[in-house]
């Protein structure tokens, strides 16, 4: 530990201001998060509430495209600006009751802890939520010691800021409402008036959100509480806590864990009052990951309570051998790193392609820029006034911050439903049930990846419900297919209503040998099947890194498909089936990616999801 409080300051500023710098670059270059790119979308429709949040992150974002303009950068400043306000205001806390030596060590940990050193990276409500546990943590701390005017105040505004920021904050503020009536000096301070009056003003602060849940069915709280979580028992929580451990580090989180036990029984009332808190908020998300949502990304809950332990470590690490302090220090360092490191992965397309068949691949990140970039191209060619319609909310709020529309239409979607923002999206008068092609011309916009193989036939034919029978897709290939766009022309008709004649969609296909990741010979087996619903399919072509190496022969009988989607209406039925025989003399020994391209007989070429092999 930095012993000395002019070296730990000046060890503190070299970290923050590299921290800092390390981020604005990674800002820049990162790809828009997709609730980022909503946030974004909501900030350009302003309200006091949203179906998903209360106000602030939309307001933060309006701020910054208005301010810095309309890129990732800019739209990320205000929440870097407020995460680099975060170890200063750990450093201002811990020295109120510690000293400034541990005040400055204790902000060493919070640019060192992975997940606070990482905040402002992502244009996401946390930023403001550490900002407003450490307002409230401070206040506390001068309250429990004696009530004043500017306590109560500097209370009040944490409370408002937290409820200003997500529906989560509340786990911080009945934890922290919980420890107060605990401790001796927090009944005592509850019984002063300028207290109450703090709590009125925080509580009161929740009002937008409650008037949006009671205009709007409850809809958001029903999302929040009861939607997206099972509410039953599931193993899965075991993961939760590992993937703690190694986002926190494993000797952080045991200081973390040792600091709360021992400060939890101090004599002091602040170093209690923030053992409990930290603890107890953390305890109860661990028990919450058995129980709650595992599908959406969950690994940052537990934030607000870390924060709150962060400035008893100085005090518990002096006691601990110095060899085990410096591996501390270092290993949460290198977790740092490591965050800071798959950032910078993310934004590049190389190092990104190499996850795209682990369930690690950052989907929400990859393909936006590419996306943009053709459907501004197809737009080009189309008649002027041809309006864009999303397949999904994810694809209408990304193509929205590129192209500059807030007012991109959006199809009905599971997705928009399994994230809470289908409400917002009907409020907005952007949900189209069914799109109309009587006035404009339409670029529809699909995302074939956000659907599972199973259900994807029926999605499409869901499709041509809406809009008529599919024409040829252009089709957008991310990272060997992992991610994969289809953009659908669409001529205005001169009826309202979907286009006649039978369903027909883009093509779907499966590769059954070789596998993922089969080693191969130099002469090899291709076979599977694949089928394009209203017309069939001409030929298809085997590829091997984007060449084609063998046309396939085609027709061969294959019943499975017709089976598991019985509407299925290719004319080939049950002929779909393809083999190939593929001779790859001319190529390095090591990792390819085999795909195919299908040929449709109305001319299309459809590039399908490549799959990596090993040639021997």
């Amino acid at each position: 530990m930095l012993r000395n409080e002019t070296e730990a300051r000046r060890t503190f500023i070299a970290a923050w201001c590299a921290v800092l710098a390390v981020k604005c670059v990674l800002a820049t270059h990162l790809p828009l998060f997709v609730d980022e790119a909503f946030y974004w979308q909501e900030g350009m429709h302003p309200a006091w509430a949203y179906s998903d949040l209360p106000g602030l992150t939309a307001w933060l974002t309006r701020i910054g495209v208005t301010l810095f303009g309309r890129d990732a950068l800019g739209l990320r400043i205000p929440f870097l600006l407020l995460a680099a306000a975060v170890p200063w205001l750990v450093a201002r806390v811990t020295a109120r009751e510690f000293g400034a030596t541990a005040g400055w060590q204790a902000a060493v940990f919070a640019l060192l802890l992975p997940l606070a050193g990482t905040l402002g990276l992502l244009a996401v409500p946390d930023a403001a939520m550490a900002v407003a546990t450490l307002l409230c943590m401070d206040a506390c701390a001068r309250l429990l010691r004696n009530v004043s005017a500017g306590a109560a105040v500097e209370l009040a505004a944490g409370l408002a800021l937290g409820a200003f920021s997500h529906y989560r904050f509340i786990a911080v503020i009945a934890v922290g409402f919980l420890v107060l009536l605990l401790m001796p000096e927090g009944r005592r301070a509850l019984r002063d008036p300028r207290m109450w009056i703090a709590i009125a003003f925080g509580a009161a602060a929740w009002t937008p959100l409650v008037a949006w849940n009671m205009d709007n069915a409850e809809a958001g709280l029903r999302f929040q509480l009861v939607d997206r979580h099972p509410w039953a028992f599931h193993i899965d929580g075991i993961q939760f806590l590992l993937v703690q451990s190694l986002l926190v580090t494993p000797l952080l989180l045991l200081a973390m864990a040792v600091a709360a036990w021992r400060f939890g029984r101090d004599p002091r009332p602040a170093p209690r009052f923030f053992a409990l808190l930290g603890g107890l908020v953390v305890l109860g998300f661990f028990a919450l990951g058995f129980f709650a949502d595992t599908e959406r990304v969950s690994f940052h809950w537990p934030l607000q309570g870390f924060i709150a332990l962060l400035p008893l470590l100085p005090s518990l690490l002096d006691r601990w051998p110095r060899w085990l302090r410096f591996a501390t220090g270092m290993l949460a360092a290198v977790g740092l790193v490591l965050m800071l490191g798959y950032y910078a992965a993310v934004s590049m397309p190389r190092l990104r392609e190499t996850t795209a068949t682990t369930r690690w691949y950052p989907g929400n990140f990859a393909g936006w820029q590419k996306l943009a970039t053709q459907t501004r191209r197809l737009l080009h060619g189309m008649p002027k006034g041809t309006r864009i319609v999303a397949d999904d909310f994810k694809i209408g709020a990304e193509l929205g911050f590129a192209l500059g529309n807030p007012r991109i239409a959006v199809l009905p979607h599971p997705l928009n439903r399994k994230h809470g923002r289908a409400p917002q999206l009907g409020l907005w008068g952007l949900r189209e049930e069914q799109v109309d092609r009587s006035r404009h011309p339409v670029l529809l916009v699909v995302g074939a990846s956000e659907v599972q193989l199973r259900e994807l036939p029926a999605r499409y034919h869901e499709l041509c419900e809406r809009v008529g029978p599919l024409p040829a897709p252009r089709t957008i290939s991310i990272d060997h297919g992992r991610q994969r766009f289809l953009l659908f022309a669409l001529p205005r008709l001169k009826k309202a209503g979907p286009g006649k004649g039978d369903c027909t969609t883009p093509s779907i296909a499966w590769i059954q040998q070789p596998s993922i990741n089969d080693k191969v010979g130099r002469r090899f087996g291709v076979h599977g099947w694949a089928f394009k619903d209203g017309i069939g399919l001409r030929a298809i072509w085997v590829t091997v890194d984007g060449r084609r190496v063998a046309r396939a022969e085609y027709g061969l009988p294959s019943i499975g498909p017709k089976m598991i989607w019985p509407f299925s209406n290719d004319p080939q039925h049950p002929n779909i089936g393809y083999r190939a025989q593929v001779d790859l003399e001319d190529m390095l020994k090591g990792r390819h990616w085999l795909g195919l391209w299908l040929i449709g007989r109305d001319g299309s070429v459809e590039p399908w999801s490549e799959v990596p092999i090993d040639l021997e």
